[in-house]
């Protein structure tokens, strides 16, 4: 069954391409095309001007307000469905990684790991965090830009791959306008959802107009947490539990609201103040993957599962002229908490057997209470995190009309993230869990800071009418820093044999010596266990840096204070590129350009900071108009990716990235549109070759025994599959006072590996190839719509992620799949 779809797939985009040509015949012969008029010109700000997207020279897909209301895209999973560059890797909603071109090692997205190689702007402000992709609500949006390749000259450190720029329709003084759309679904094998939107745009006076949008969306669940038991050794004698308190079916629903307004004033003839807030947040229960060993979309979890993420920016741009020069001023700030509830059964089933031959967790750890009984093993982390961003940007241009033409700006941006990952068993006790906090395990408590600061420019110049050369760099200085604590406990009591305070056994519930309070710094520099050791005095710790903390392990000692530790790089991107229009209708480009990201502070201060990583890309690229009503756009590619930072579960289950090898990349994108009366047709497809040109090790230098190689060299780069297709088909005809349309989507992808690292890859599976499907028929009357819809019309188990609960938890691999076959009846009105 798969197989035949797979193939019904294949055969439909071939007949897209088909459909095609009989199409383009038939305006050949002098019929008029009726274009949308959002079909007739694409207008994107790509590269930060107003441009047709016929005439700029770098490889991007946009989707446009119609589409993205034909298509009903109101999520980030739904519209990188019709982007043939972008793959991404999620656990649950509002945890997503996006990888572009195939840059990607895999296991990035980490709150405290490497920052993201794509960069996301909602309109002028840069929205990428630290911990993953804002999935902002797509409603009344203008259109969304897909920029593929380095935009590191006008984007910056996080646009090392990319950039997914998110537009918003703008307040229109020119009248009253108002809409509201609602929707009711039912998932299969799940529960019932929907959604309501609307916007209204009101002229306030003749310079100024306000537009609002408000949204609500109910998403279904479709995992059953089932019932099930976990023993723990010894055999006999362990403990036995069950989660018969938790078992729910559909127990992975998400609700999501929010809105955003913006003020649009002229001040005068030649300047524009657009300030905009926008709220969102969203609750999540359950998780979004299941267990295959327990069965489909079925998991066996044992503590309370939720995610809590709710997001605040405020934004202002300036827009304006100097003379003939455009001046444009982005201002933004956005403030976003998480908080989440996570079962970490998997961790103890997977350590109590690894420690089998001393009796398990029971016999190796000291997972005691008060009255040191042993007490059942299971955890559950409790996290939460704290981000915020201020971003500013000023930025001029001279006429895009002049021969010789350039745009010119500054940055600077300063992100935060106050980072808590609590991981408890209950009923610990005090005595071997962390200090002042009962019941845990480990803590994380850390404040991290990324700064950027940048100089960019670039410029054109028409050597003929026909032919442009472009030259563009960005100067770039970025700060990371990072001071906190990470760690297990230390017991503060007192050994008879040797008189000071925290010389008690246990050390604590794991029996480590080595991390956490044991790390933290006294007042003479020393660290505890260095004290310990060396038969110093052990009760003079320092005050926590970071509220929360029992002390301070991860910093810089400087003269009896802690400096946060810190990691600092400077350095230059560019982009080169010779663009030839012989006509309207064509246009050919090459490019040369590069992009980084920065490097950072290894939250586990024990491993050493990882460098930042560089990308190379090289370009030929083609827009072709070659009759009305028919665009076809392409480009290959090479991209050499230098020293990539790699990020993996290491010692505890604990994030370390490093630097790993270079790794190459080839691709060919393309994507064709074409419409021709009632009928409108894309196409959109990538094919992408990404390996290793070294080995990658376990450490960053390989020792050449081969004993340390985790991926040989020429092993290709995980995620991204090596063939991405997807193709739209609608059409319209006229019927009574209205038009009826039919409309679907196919989109395909191959396998890909769900980690770079080959034994690791292997216990976790491939991630599998899967073809998925869209049909929508329905009626418009004047200002009203009306759709019957369903999504993934087959009900495939498309897998968009492979994970593990922690780095020895081979025994449970999950699988993230795509939403089961979901139909619904969508209504809208506009005013």
């Amino acid at each position: 069954m798969v197989i035949s779809m797979r193939r019904a797939v294949l055969s439909g985009l071939l007949a897209s391409t088909a459909l095609i040509l009989p199409a383009a015949a038939r305006a050949q012969d002098g019929s008029s095309p009726d274009l949308p008029p959002d079909q007739d010109e694409i207008v994107v700000t790509a590269q930060k001007r107003d441009e047709n997207i016929q005439s700029v020279p770098i490889s991007i897909q946009a989707i446009g307000t119609r589409k993205l209301d034909q298509l009903n895209i109101s999520n980030f999973n739904e519209y990188t469905q019709l982007l043939p560059s972008v793959a991404f890797q999620t656990s649950q909603p509002g945890v997503t990684t996006v990888y572009m071109r195939g840059v990607a090692s895999g296991g990035d997205g980490n709150h405290s790991g490497s920052l993201p190689s794509v960069g996301s702007y909602l309109d002028e402000q840069p929205v990428t965090t630290i911990g993953g992709t804002l999935d902002v609500h797509i409603y009344d949006i203008a259109r969304i830009e897909s920029l593929a390749g380095p935009q590191g000259t006008l984007y910056g450190a996080s646009s090392q791959a990319g950039t997914i720029r998110i537009i918003t329709n703008k307040p229109d003084a020119a009248g009253f306008d108002a809409r509201i759309d609602a929707e009711v679904n039912t998932v299969a094998h799940g529960g019932q959802g929907g959604k309501v939107e609307g916007m209204v745009n009101m002229p306030l006076a003749e310079n100024m107009a306000l537009r609002v949008v408000g949204f609500y969306q109910r998403d279904a669940g479709y995992i059953d947490n089932v019932p099930g038991t976990r023993s723990f050794l010894p055999t006999p004698g362990g403990i036995t539990v069950n989660n018969s308190a938790f078992v729910e079916d559909n127990y992975n629903d998400t609700d999501t609201w929010g809105g955003r307004a913006a003020l649009k004033v002229d001040l005068d003839e030649d300047w524009t103040v657009t300030p905009t807030v926008l709220y969102q947040e969203m609750r999540g229960n359950g998780t979004y993957a299941y267990d295959p060993r327990v069965g489909d979309l079925q998991v066996q979890h044992f503590y309370p599962e939720y995610r809590r993420d709710r997001f605040i920016q405020g934004a202002l741009t300036i827009e304006g002229k100097i003379g003939n020069w455009d001046v444009t001023y982005a201002g933004a700030y956005l403030d976003r908490k998480t908080a989440s509830s996570s079962d970490y059964t998997d961790y103890s089933e997977a350590y109590d057997n690894l420690y089998a031959s001393v009796g398990g967790l029971a016999g190796y750890f000291y997972y005691l209470d008060n009255a040191g009984n042993t007490i059942d093993p299971r955890q559950v982390v409790i996290g939460s995190d704290h981000f915020k961003k201020t971003s500013q940007e000023l930025r001029v241009a001279s006429p895009a009309t002049d021969r010789f033409r350039i745009v010119a700006g500054l940055f600077y941006q300063r992100q935060s993230n106050l980072i808590h990952q609590d991981y408890q068993i209950p009923g610990l006790g005090s005595a071997v869990s962390v200090n002042g906090s009962p019941g845990t395990l480990w803590l994380t408590q850390q404040h991290r800071v990324d700064k950027d600061y940048a100089m960019f420019g670039e410029a054109s110049f028409d050597l003929t009418p026909t032919l442009t050369f472009t030259a563009g760099a960005r100067g770039y200085i970025y700060d990371n820093s990072l001071i906190g604590f990470f760690g297990f406990g230390r017991n503060p009591g007192v050994d008879p044999g040797d008189g000071r305070p925290f010389t008690a056994s246990p050390f604590n519930a794991a029996g480590s010596s080595r991390t956490g309070v044991a790390g933290c710094y006294l007042a003479n520099g020393q660290t505890l266990r260095d004290a310990y050791l060396a038969g110093s005095p052990t009760n003079t710790l320092l005050p926590a840096a970071v509220a929360g903390s029992p002390c301070t392990n991860l910093a810089t000692y400087a003269s009896g204070r802690l400096l946060p530790k810190k990691t600092e790089g400077e350095g230059v991107t560019y982009r080169f590129n010779m663009t030839w229009k012989p006509t309207d209708a064509l246009l050919f480009y090459a490019s040369a350009s590069s992009g980084f990201r920065p490097g950072g502070i290894n939250r586990r201060g024990d491993v050493a900071p990882y460098d930042a990583d560089k990308l190379y890309n090289y370009e030929l690229g083609w827009k072709t108009t070659p009759i009305a009503g028919l665009r076809f756009n392409g480009a290959v590619y090479m991209q050499e990716w230098k020293a990539f930072q790699f990020s993996f579960l290491g010692p505890n289950s604990f994030t370390i990235i490093q630097n790993g090898p270079d790794a190459r990349i080839y691709g060919v994108e393309m994507d064709a549109n074409a419409t021709f009366g009632g009928l409108n047709l894309t196409v959109s497809g990538s094919f992408t070759d990404a390996k290793t040109r070294q080995d990658l090790c376990a450490t960053q230098i390989c020792s050449g025994t081969g004993t340390d190689v985790l991926a040989p060299k020429g092993t290709r780069l995980p995620v991204t599959p090596r063939v991405k297709l997807a193709g739209t088909a609608r059409y319209a005809v006229p019927m009574g006072s209205g038009r009826s349309y039919l409309q679907g989507l196919i989109a395909y992808q191959s396998s890909a590996s769900s980690d770079i690292r080959v034994a690791k890859a292997a216990a976790l599976g491939r991630l599998a190839p899967y073809a998925t499907g869209n049909l929508a028929i329905g009626y418009e009357l004047s200002d009203y719509t009306f759709e019957l819809f369903a999504q993934n019309i087959w009900d495939e188990r498309g897998q968009i992620t492979r994970f593990q609960q922690c780095g020895a938890c081979d025994q449970r691999p999950y699988i993230v799949p795509i939403a089961p076959r979901t139909i619904g009846l969508r209504l809208g009105a506009r005013f």
